[in-house]
């Protein structure tokens, strides 16, 4: 590996606000520490609980998905690697931003749910949520960008974004989640 000017990169974290980094592939046990990390991290900046506690759900939600999308599809350790961001906006809004690389058209699936949930209001949220729960649950089926990708919506103080970036042959795309709590 080529010398890496921390320096440089310690000054952009501190500009853009960065106080947790992930970059690599998430096992069970990585996401329970990272998430203890976080939470420890939190109480000691005297954030309230209720955004410890949504920050903290917010990115296991994320980081669990991540995990679970990447074993369904059998990637290989570098293709199941991913980057976690959590910080703070100008405004001192926590803001957790997750990437990883995704099948072209389940990212674009994500994208549009994301869109639908990104234009709802709370109410809006809360009605989806619930009728997510009544839907009875095949044990077997993919359940992905269901009940916990509202739920993230829910806790949400601006409307969740995404992006879609190509990689690769096409076949392949970078996905980029941002919640602002």
């Amino acid at each position: 590996m080529d010398h890496v000017d921390l320096y440089l990169l310690r000054e952009t974290y501190n500009e853009k606000h960065i106080s947790l980094c992930f970059n690599g592939p998430f096992s069970q046990g990585l996401i329970e520490e990272i998430g203890d990390a976080l939470k420890r991290y939190m109480q000691s900046q005297t954030a309230s609980s209720s955004a410890t506690l949504d920050v903290f759900a917010v990115y296991i939600e994320i980081a669990q998905n991540i995990q679970q999308y990447s074993a369904a599809k059998g990637y290989t350790e570098n293709e199941a690697s991913a980057t976690v961001v959590i910080g703070r906006d100008d405004e001192g809004h926590y803001e957790v931003l997750a990437g990883n690389v995704v099948e072209s058209a389940d990212g674009e699936a994500l994208v549009e749910r994301i869109n639908a949930l990104a234009a709802m209001d709370k109410a809006q949220l809360k009605a989806a949520y619930k009728e997510q729960l009544r839907k009875p649950r095949d044990p077997g089926a993919d359940t992905g960008a269901g009940l916990g990708l509202i739920d993230i919506a829910r806790k949400a103080s601006a409307p969740i974004s995404c992006s879609l970036r190509p990689v690769n042959s096409g076949n392949f795309c970078f996905f980029s989640l941002r919640v602002v709590i």
